[in-house]
């Protein structure tokens, strides 16, 4: 029997059975088959595909149309609870994961690619839509922090894996891929027999919603999926090309990665409830036209693997202020607006997704470094869009063009 839980009782239950304790469990299991399948992708399509620069960004074109169509939650959510939505999305994420290898062309990649992308975009689109309704606005920058660095420890611990054993014990891709996906389904499984659903305060609008108000939130979740693109089809696709990394190499460059997120984290949050968005927003994006920048160097002025790994690991890290975003619209928003937003969001921020991996594919095979330069040029309108979010912001006063309206009395 299905048991509701309104979230101002969640106290009283266990705390493994708490609203927090499978925000955590989601975030952990999440990345376990996306990172195998992360992990292993840029060997396994040159290896066992063949693939060029057109064919990757063909492949990352694919993988973001769900992202593109994740206001499709909206309608979902009229007959699915959301929090059931994001346990069905994580198993279909790990039964796609688990079946990669079994098809090593070019279009069962394309196929199972979809299938798993849309389980991985509906997840993130309820999920960030779970979180901001289940955390308070005090200890949302904390908690998400912390639930980032969760997935950085599931990250961590599949890359260890691979690292480690991948040569020792001859490991194939059918192999990897079959228990990662195979343990994100279960763990997704699980969560939907161990735990109550649970019912948050403000009931969610069930419609699409664009309002107003929000355009500069709309604007930076544009940028964001543009220059974030960039970064996950052809960074690690550099190491590979270039480099000539191994599957166990690239694999100890992402846990070097994951092992500086997992200590950064926490203290990711702590600065944006220190300083505020404004100011994390701005420093992030600072720091990101620098890093592109630094990338288009590798190619341009002949900048070696050194270089390339340590931008790879910065890169990281200045993404990971990005829960600033979250943070920001949560303070703006109308409680009821926050489900329809997420998807809403989610959707703009995969327009520029969808439409430039297959152009930049091509660019690629004439100039990498060019690429790079655009997604500096990217990051740098991201971050005069951040100049004009307030210190404070709250209801009536979403950007610094606005004139602010008196605060509530407390």
């Amino acid at each position: 029997m299905i048991q509701y839980v309104p979230l101002a009782e969640a106290g009283e239950l266990p705390k493994w059975r708490r609203p927090k304790a499978l925000l955590f469990l989601m975030a952990f299991a999440m990345p376990i088959a996306f990172s195998v399948w992360l992990a292993l992708l840029n060997n396994f399509v040159v290896e066992m595909a063949s693939f060029d620069g057109r064919d990757i960004g063909l492949l990352h074109a694919i993988r973001e149309i769900p992202g593109f169509l994740a206001v499709g939650v909206i309608v979902v959510i009229m007959f699915m609870r959301e929090q059931v939505l994001g346990l069905i999305s994580l198993i279909m994420l790990g039964l796609a994961t688990a079946m990669t290898a079994q098809f090593p062309e070019l279009t069962g990649i394309l196929i199972l690619t979809f299938i798993s992308s849309v389980g991985f975009h509906y997840y993130e689109t309820v999920n960030q839509s779970l979180q901001l309704q289940w955390l308070t606005k005090a200890e949302a920058p904390q908690m998400l922090g912390w639930l980032l660095a969760a997935g950085s420890v599931a990250t961590f611990l599949v890359y260890f894996v691979i690292m480690i054993l991948w040569e020792p014990l001859g490991l194939t891709y059918n192999t990897v891929y079959m228990v990662g996906g195979g343990i994100t389904a279960s763990i997704a499984i699980f969560a939907m027999i161990a735990y109550p659903q649970f019912e948050a305060p403000h009931p969610q609008l069930k419609t699409f919603l664009l309002r107003r108000r929000y355009w500069l939130y709309y604007a930076l979740q544009f940028m964001s999926g543009a220059r974030r693109q960039i970064f996950m089809v052809f960074a690690g696709f550099m190491m590979v090309e270039k480099f000539g990394f191994a599957v166990h190499e690239l694999t100890a460059l992402y846990l070097i990665n994951l092992m500086v997120n997992i200590l950064v984290a926490p203290i990711l949050g702590r600065i944006v409830a220190r300083f505020g968005e404004h100011k994390a927003l701005v420093f992030e994006y600072t720091g990101l036209v620098l890093v592109f920048l630094s990338y288009g160097g590798v190619y341009f002025m002949g900048w070696g693997l050194m270089v390339a790994a340590a931008l790879y690991v910065l890169d990281h890290i200045f993404f990971g202020l990005a829960l600033a975003l979250k943070t920001y619209f949560q303070k703006i928003a109308d409680p009821g607006d926050i489900a329809p937003t997420a998807a809403v969001a989610f959707t703009i921020n995969h327009i520029a997704a969808v439409s430039l991996p297959l152009p930049l594919g091509l660019l690629w095979l004439v100039s990498p470094g060019a690429v790079f330069l655009l997604a500096a040029g990217m990051a740098g309108t991201s971050l005069c869009l951040a100049l004009l979010i307030p210190r404070h912001p709250r209801p009536g006063y979403e950007t610094r063009l606005g004139t602010p309206v008196p605060s509530p009395a407390q």
